[in-house]
């Protein structure tokens, strides 16, 4: 009779906590919950397509950076907006999950193996893993990032230092890697030209 009396009064406090959670705190749980089993699950799985210990271990520090910055993304950002624009939303849940594809692959520090074709001297071969990241960065995290932050401040005039400071981290991120994709480019033309000019 006691146990099902302590039984009951442990699914009363249960049932307390649960119902004192609102839910933006059971929606960031699990944002939360979800990032963190990815990213234990890349550490736990075993290791494929030639990725080294270390190597993985780089992955595993860049995945935590990436998911404190898509879960800042997520939670900012839908305060923002919840109650104005249903619409919007939407976009930032897209945008949340087209960001969760950078996990899966593991292209970030893999480089090219040098003994398949030492022949191939082109600028993708040479530099995949840059490229990788730059294309990532660009295209399924901060470039998507920085143009729903400058819809929420340009179009639905959402106005405070965080936003500010987020949108100006996605915009500098964004022109670094153009530059850096830039100075690859013109790197490597140099050295083409260059050794064509020897030649």
């Amino acid at each position: 009779m006691t146990v099902s009396m302590e039984s009951h009064q442990v699914f009363q406090g249960a049932g307390k906590v649960e119902t004192s959670l609102c839910l933006d705190d059971w929606i960031l749980g699990l944002h939360q919950a979800l990032l963190i089993l990815l990213i234990l699950g890349k550490w736990l799985l075993p290791l494929g397509g030639g990725v080294t210990r270390d190597e993985l271990s780089q992955l595993l520090l860049i995945f935590v950076g990436t998911a404190a910055d898509i879960l800042e993304f997520s939670t900012e950002t839908l305060s923002d907006v919840k109650e104005n624009s249903p619409e919007l939303v939407y976009i930032i849940l897209g945008v949340w999950s087209w960001s969760m594809l950078q996990f899966p692959p593991h292209l970030a520090v893999v480089a090219p193996d040098e003994s398949v074709d030492p022949a191939n001297d082109s600028l993708v071969y040479r530099r995949s893993t840059d490229m990788w990241n730059i294309m990532e960065s660009l295209i399924i995290q901060d470039g998507p990032f920085l143009v729903v932050r400058l819809l929420v401040l340009i179009y639905y005039q959402h106005l405070h230092l965080m936003l500010l400071f987020f949108t100006a981290k996605n915009f500098l991120v964004v022109i670094l890697n153009v530059y850096r994709l830039a100075v690859i480019c013109f790197d490597y033309r140099n050295k083409y030209s260059n050794r064509n000019d020897i030649f």
